[in-house]
């Protein structure tokens, strides 16, 4: 049991307490063990390195830190050598002994281990040779390679709850509020709204028994976004103290109330919340008389049962209070009468964890960073840093943090590293299943909410998903479109009947069935599904079909009057056939699971397209290029 911190001054006495303690220079083994190396067998990897460590007798001269989420999914397990800075990729436990011995005793880095770019062949000794990690700026997820996230003490060592501290001893909560204010965030859940204009709204609107929620949407749905679960799974502290100032701010003097909305299927974030909450509050930073003051707040998990629609905030509140997820109407807004009817601030994990940076290095920091002017209106720009779950055909996959303004070529090609196998860059999705496709003629374009929602797009909640020429854009719309449908929890005729009939006129065109006139009925059904649906998922359905009819018109009638698919994807319109580079090995038959492929040993062989189910196997079986698609 922790003893309990009685006042702001203890805090920072606890703070030195642990840095003196902590010795930069000695050796260190940082394991990464986000979702995706856990996955990759990071566990047994840490094991591995706590037997070996125990077996050398080194318990005393080298530490073991289990972090979070390095952002280089990939290449998981990722291992740091500190303090050498070496960076180790795709590590085994059968590796652990060399680098004991080589590189956190010896100093000298395995060649082996280090990461090639896959473009120039350089190997990258250390984190910062990557780039990946060169062209990044990592302010929120600084610490996700350094902190052990099931250590408050880790958290405090470096600069932890220094902003509450500072709060709560020499800021009253209207001052927290106008810098949060002045900063220009915006909310990095989706919708851009500054959070300040929110959080003022939220204090200003009636409250007569003086409760007032803070809530912490963490419901993240998106297909191949994880930014809110790296997060809560590799520095939950920062989530959790940007939650008490935001309490401070909008409900001291009162009775705020906490609570963090987390998917089910995030064991591993819910895990270590709920045990970063149960240390804060054994050190008084949360519950009764924070830090010995008349502040008191706490935060409780609220675990979601996996509906997208959830991420809406109206359904989010009805699934917290126990009923179904739906929207409702926002004839009065949910800062005003939200959860149980009273006043609710309702931001996304991300924007919380913007909050104690933005109060512990001052307004003017965080406004150096990023796009437009805030200093009259918060609309005026895109302040700040944004993290991106970078995805698909790239060469490094993984979270990427950047200054808002970094190019989608940029973000692309130098931290993605280009696109794989040589093949040539196409699309690329921001914003989740609701944003837009954009083309190769947008890359040299700054990201940031305003210029993405212009170019038919949005922000979303951060993922990005690179597409190559082998990709179809109506196949692309097809499958965003069925993920709303299903999505779509059906109360609004709009979004319930106008994404099923979308759904069924695409799926007829990439079967060969397209009519003259389709493009132009699909145009106006996606025109009143987004302005007459009743929340945020209806109204940024129709973006992916939208955008990838402005953007790629030709493919949409290349599918309906030539009855051809240009990338070769959707089978209904497309045919194997086999070329005159057969050599007769068989293999094509023998793995041809309708037997459509006949022919004798050492001849040509033919396919019989009756047979065919177009399932692509001849073509990946083939040694020889002998397979064709037409």
């Amino acid at each position: 049991m922790r003893a309990r911190l009685t006042s702001p001054q203890a805090l920072e006495k606890l703070r030195a307490e642990l840095t003196a303690r902590r010795d930069p220079k000695k050796p260190a083994l940082s394991v990464c063990a986000g979702t995706g190396c856990v996955a990759y067998g990071a566990l047994k990897l840490a094991d591995a390195v706590r037997e070996e460590v125990r077996k050398r007798g080194l318990e005393d001269r080298l530490e073991v830190r289990i972090n979070g989420c390095h952002g280089f999914c990939e290449r998981g397990p990722l291992v740091l050598c500190h303090p050498h800075g070496f960076f180790y990729q795709r590590v085994q436990p059968s590796d652990v002994g060399e680098i004991l011995e080589q590189s956190t005793l010896g100093g000298k880095p395995i060649e082996r281990l280090q990461y090639v770019d896959p473009v120039t062949g350089a190997r990258a000794v250390r984190q910062e040779d990557v780039g990946f990690y060169k062209h990044q700026m990592r302010v929120l997820l600084e610490y996700n390679g350094w902190i052990d996230p099931t250590s408050i003490e880790d958290y405090i060592a470096v600069g932890g709850y220094a902003a509450l501290a500072k709060a709560l001893s020499t800021m009253k909560p209207e001052e927290v509020l106008d810098a949060i204010y002045r900063s220009g965030l915006r909310g990095r859940g989706g919708g851009g709204f500054p959070a300040g204009v929110k959080w003022k709204e939220c204090r200003h609107a009636p409250a007569p028994d003086g409760v007032r929620y803070i809530i912490a949407n963490g419901d993240e749905g998106d297909p191949g976004a994880f930014m809110d679960r790296s997060l809560m799974e590799g520095n939950p502290h920062l989530v959790i103290e940007g939650m008490i100032l935001g309490a401070y701010a909008i409900a001291h003097p009162g009775h705020p109330v906490g609570y963090i909305y987390v998917r089910n299927e995030y064991p591993l974030a819910v895990e270590r919340l709920g045990l970063a909450l149960q240390t804060a509050r054994e050190l008084g930073l949360l519950g009764e008389q924070i830090l010995g003051t008349d502040f008191s707040f706490d935060i409780q998990i609220n675990r979601g049962g996996g509906a997208f629609v959830c991420g809406e905030s109206t359904a989010l509140m009805a699934s917290i209070e126990g009923f179904v997820g739906e929207p409702r109407a926002k004839h009065i807004h949910t800062a005003v009468q939200g959860l149980y009817n009273k006043p609710t601030n309702l931001n996304n994990v991300e924007t919380w964890a913007n909050v104690p940076l933005i109060l512990a290095r001052g307004v003017d920091w965080f406004t150096s960073i990023g796009t437009g002017d805030v200093s009259r209106d918060p609309w005026g720009g895109s302040k700040g840093t944004k993290i991106f779950a970078l995805v698909g055909k790239v060469n490094n996959t993984g979270l990427v943090e950047v200054p808002m303004g970094k190019t989608l070529r940029e973000i692309i090609f130098d931290i993605g590293g280009g696109i794989r196998d040589g093949k040539q860059f196409k699309a690329v999705q921001t914003g989740g299943p609701s944003g837009g496709c954009l083309p190769a003629s947008h890359l040299d374009m700054p990201v940031d909410f305003d210029r993405l929602t212009e170019a038919g797009s949005m922000m979303g909640s951060g993922g990005m998903i690179v597409m190559d020429d082998s990709t179809c854009m109506v196949d692309v719309a097809r499958y965003f479109l069925h993920f709303l449908a299903d999505e779509s929890c059906g109360k609004c005729v709009t979004c319930r009947e106008g994404l099923k009939h979308l759904c069924r006129i695409v799926d007829r065109i990439c079967a060969g069935q397209g009519r003259e006139g389709d493009l132009e009925l699909l145009d106006e059904i996606s025109l009143t599904v987004e302005k007459a649906s009743l929340c945020a998922l209806g109204q940024t359905a129709p973006n992916p079909l939208r955008s990838t009819m402005r953007y790629f018109q030709d493919e949409y009638v290349a599918h309906i009057r030539d009855r051809k698919c240009p990338a070769k994807v959707c089978k209904a319109l497309i045919t194997f056939g086999i070329n005159d580079k057969c050599t007769g090995c068989m293999v094509c038959a023998r793995n041809c699971p309708t037997g459509a492929i006949t022919g004798e040993r050492k001849k040509l062989h033919v396919i019989d397209q009756q047979k065919c189910i177009k399932c692509g196997v001849c073509q990946e079986v083939c040694k020889f290029d002998a397979v064709d698609v037409a």
